[in-house]
């Protein structure tokens, strides 16, 4: 067996070899891999099965920057570990299925995002979120570069500082929850086995009521959600499956943790919305802060600095053209010439974060997080002067999200539902047709534009 995983390595490895020079990685980078590969080594002392050898190869070809070896190791581990897939009996299956995982797949994430990341852009991006986040606080990622990033450029994620780093998207997998509990050991109370099993079991006999009430009353308001999926087997038993459920199983877990550490300041960069969460949230930056009381109003002030903070920024990205009154016609034009991150030639603002998928995709995507904060309020308040100024800022939020990244699905979907819902169905249709201009063979966008000219008609 041991000469099978030699071979691969060689041949994984022989296309590096022959034409790639070896090359530094960046600084931070190297240090996040040094305490990952530690804590690698650290806990595989507690288990039976022993690490292997391929997880070493993959961390050596990091090291030397040889992305074709490293993203084929790291596939041919990501298959063995059959966390994805059925497909393998490998034999190293048994340790990439314990607790040893999430660090493997921390630094095969991290090294994906410096990979794909503007150098200066990445490290602006990280840095933004750990400047304005207060030590012994507790951090949740969302996005995979507000994990990864996060991660590997604070002062120390396995111990924990400036402050702690979780993702809200994979508490329901007890192995990562088994991997949080020994990083962080007694500093966070972080839910067991049996907590995620009781929270399982919360949701599902939740789930199984809501679904008795959408067959008892079929023609009131759905209660179970588009994306979740709740059958009910010929024994009985409820299954529960898809994103939107095990989204909804995360946000009890975070909620869980929210409540049993209330000693320590949360702080979000939203990954889905999660429900409970909302009157809580106030924009902090690039992310939220989760306060511990819900909030009756989102403050004046946090209302200036959050378009302050966000005016300097895109003033920097993108030129300092896009104002509070700049319509969605000249945002349109835009994103129709620039859009593409092409043709750069005359571009006003930092041609680095224009020529930058990544970063483009995630400045937007904690964009349209904020403007969905403020469209829900603009939607639930219950003060007319209230929502008008919810609805003000969440169309300025989305404009700005627009403009940074025209082919984003999120801020496509949450700026025209926001247009439909004040029956601006000419600004609706010019931000579907711009999208699908830049994007003509997408048959969502193609849909979505028919049904808003049904609507503009």
């Amino acid at each position: 067996m041991k000469s099978k995983y030699l071979l691969l390595v060689i041949l994984c490895a022989l296309p590096g070899l022959l034409t790639n020079e070896a090359r530094a990685i960046d600084p931070d980078l190297g240090h996040f891999l040094f305490s990952k590969q530690q804590q690698i080594h650290d806990l595989s002392e507690g288990l039976t099965n022993r690490v292997p050898a391929v997880v070493w190869s993959f961390f050596d070809a990091v090291r030397v920057d040889d992305w074709n070896t490293a993203s084929n190791l790291a596939a041919h581990i990501d298959l063995a570990s059959q966390r994805y897939s059925q497909a393998t009996n490998d034999a190293m299956t048994p340790a990439l299925r314990t607790l040893l995982w999430p660090p493997i797949s921390e630094c095969w994430g991290a090294y994906g995002e410096f990979h794909n990341w503007n150098n200066y852009w990445l490290h602006r991006f990280g840095g933004e979120i750990i400047q304005s986040v207060p030590r012994g606080s507790i951090y949740f990622g969302g996005t995979d570069p507000g994990r990864f990033v996060i991660s590997a450029l604070i002062e120390s994620q396995v111990d924990g500082q400036p402050f702690f780093v979780l993702t809200q998207n994979q508490l329901a997998d007890s192995t990562y929850l088994d991997y949080s509990r020994s990083m962080y050991r007694k500093k966070l109370n972080l839910p067991t086995t049996d907590d995620l099993r009781q929270t399982f079991s919360e949701y599902v006999t939740n789930a199984q009521a809501r679904l008795k009430h959408d067959q008892q009353f079929p023609n009131q308001p759905r209660q179970i959600k588009p994306g979740e999926w709740i059958t009910v087997a010929k024994d009985g038993r409820v299954q529960v499956s898809g994103q939107v459920a095990v989204m909804a199983i995360n946000a009890l877990l975070v909620k869980r943790i929210f409540d049993e550490n209330p000693q320590r300041q949360f702080f979000i960069e939203e990954s889905f919305p999660l429900d409970w969460m909302y009157p809580y949230l106030a924009p902090h930056g690039l992310i939220f802060q989760l306060n511990r009381e819900p909030l009756a109003v989102i403050s004046e002030k946090e209302i200036v600095g959050d378009r302050d903070y966000w005016k300097k920024l895109t003033g920097e990205m993108l030129g300092g053209w896009l104002e509070d009154n700049t319509s969605v016609r000249q945002v349109c034009d835009f994103a129709d010439k620039y859009g593409s991150g092409k043709h750069l030639e005359d571009y006003k603002g930092d041609k680095r974060f224009a020529e930058n998928e990544s970063a483009r995709k995630t400045f937007s995507k904690l964009r349209s997080s904020i403007g969905g904060l403020y469209a829900w309020r603009a939607e639930n308040s219950e003060d007319a002067d209230e929502r008008k100024r919810m609805y003000q800022s969440a169309d300025l939020a989305f404009r700005q999200s627009y403009a940074m990244c025209p082919n984003s699905p999120e801020v496509i979907w949450r700026y025209v539902n926001l247009l439909v819902n004040h029956r601006r169905y000419d600004d609706a249709v010019l931000i579907a047709k711009t999208s699908l201009h830049l994007d003509p063979d997408n048959q969502q966008l193609e849909s979505l534009l028919s049904q808003l000219i049904k609507y503009q008609q």
